[in-house]
């Protein structure tokens, strides 16, 4: 690269290589005058060609400047031509970069804007997720502790029912707590099925002998008696046998327990002309009535035999209702004239309201009457007056027109 002017052109430019072709010219140039001086002291004819050769140098010296003008013209052209190129080709990128940079500040602010609008709506969505995982949690807590709460009353309750067991465990080992439990849960069963005036309680007969309840039934039967039995040990004894000696030993003890009761009741409970000719043993346990009628049929069968009749809570329950039947039947037997008197009080009753609605409907059809006559004479009224209203002394019917009387002039 050579700088000339304050430019930089390339060596292998035309313009360069002139101006180096006519330097060269013009050093052959001098290099040729001086060696014709030198030899201008050895002939002198040769000084006329020298002096021609000297003018034909001046004169191409002469043309090499002039091309040299013209070169440095073309020169300083070639330069402010590629000045006000480079000057159009930096407004042209300065207007580019102005145009890119706008369009980038746009796209900045979409963006920005873009960006704002996600982040407001990404707070929105998180204040409301937020919110509703906060309810959400509240309302979790809330149930969690009610559901804690329940648990505490539900362990509270187990822990009254764990007592109560042990409770009731205590009342049943003893023979006596044992029966108190069976008659208080006799007591509560005829309780709920039975009026209170159709049963006694702890009644006593006329053997003395005492009966846990006494149920008043009409003849027949009469008054049937329930007593409360409870063949626990025997039935516990039984559950808890693992070899056969043990099931055959409790299995008697238990064949014995319930004989001496079905013995006991009918003996005891079974009085010509005062009681029922049969009487119920009530066991307050399910599961010792199951075993009875599931292994031994045979106690079930005597004790129909002795009139005595085993029943559960269950069964208990259904009996009572029966006789609660029997005893509804026999009271409105006993009633019967009392509400043959009552239906013909209420046929009467009957009757008297009939009458009224008779005549409550003559009434009714006279005020109809009169309703319908003065409506005819209110239709007639209107015709009246509508023809009053158009009303034409020019056009008076004849016999209308008789009793019309003339106007005269006033004196």
């Amino acid at each position: 690269m050579i700088q000339i002017g304050g430019q930089m052109y390339a060596i292998s430019d035309p313009l360069v290589l002139g101006i180096i072709a006519g330097a060269l010219v013009v050093l052959l140039v001098l290099v040729l005058l001086i060696a014709t001086l030198r030899r201008s002291g050895r002939a002198a004819d040769m000084t006329a060609p020298i002096i021609y050769q000297m003018d034909q140098l001046g004169r191409a010296v002469e043309m090499l400047g002039q091309g040299q003008e013209r070169l440095a013209g073309g020169l300083q052209t070639v330069s402010d031509a590629q000045a006000n190129s480079q000057t159009k080709v930096v407004q042209t990128m300065e207007m580019r970069l102005a145009e890119v940079q706008r369009q980038m500040n746009e796209t900045l602010h979409v963006n920005a804007l873009k960006s704002a609008r996600s982040i407001s709506d990404l707070n929105e969505r998180l204040d409301k997720t937020l919110g509703t995982n906060s309810e959400k949690t509240t309302k979790s807590l809330t149930e969690l502790q009610e559901r804690l709460a329940t648990i505490d009353r539900a362990q509270a309750n187990i822990e009254k029912l764990s007592g109560d067991v042990l409770s009731l465990q205590d009342i049943l080992s003893n023979k006596q707590t044992r029966g108190a439990f069976g008659e208080i849960q006799l007591n509560d069963i005829v309780g709920k099925a039975l009026p209170r005036d159709s049963y006694t309680l702890q009644a006593t007969l006329s053997n003395g002998k005492r009966a846990d309840c006494l149920i008043h039934l009409p003849n027949p039967p009469g008054p049937i008696v329930i007593d409360a039995k409870f063949p626990l040990d025997a039935y516990e004894a039984l559950r808890r046998a693992k070899t056969d000696y043990e099931v055959n030993e409790a299995a008697k003890a238990l064949r014995t327990a319930v004989r001496k009761h079905i013995r006991d009741i009918s003996e005891k409970y079974l009085i010509e002309g005062e009681t029922a000719d049969g009487a119920i043993m009530f066991l307050p346990s399910e599961a010792v009535y199951a075993e009875l009628h599931a292994n031994f049929p045979e106690l079930v069968r005597e004790g129909f035999n002795a009139r005595v009749w085993i029943v559960s809570p269950t069964t208990c329950m259904a009996t009572l209702n029966t006789m609660r039947a029997i005893l509804k039947d026999a009271r409105m037997r006993e009633q019967a004239g009392a509400i043959r008197k009552t239906l013909r009080m209420l046929h009467r009753d009957v009757e008297i309201v009939v009458e009224r609605v008779g005549k409550l409907d003559t009434h009714f059809r006279q005020a109809r009457e009169d309703l319908d006559g003065i409506g005819t004479a209110a239709e007639r009224a209107g015709k009246r007056a509508a023809r009053l209203d158009n009303f034409d002394f020019e056009e008076l019917a004849p016999d209308e027109g008789a009793q019309v009387v003339a106007l005269g002039k006033r004196d």
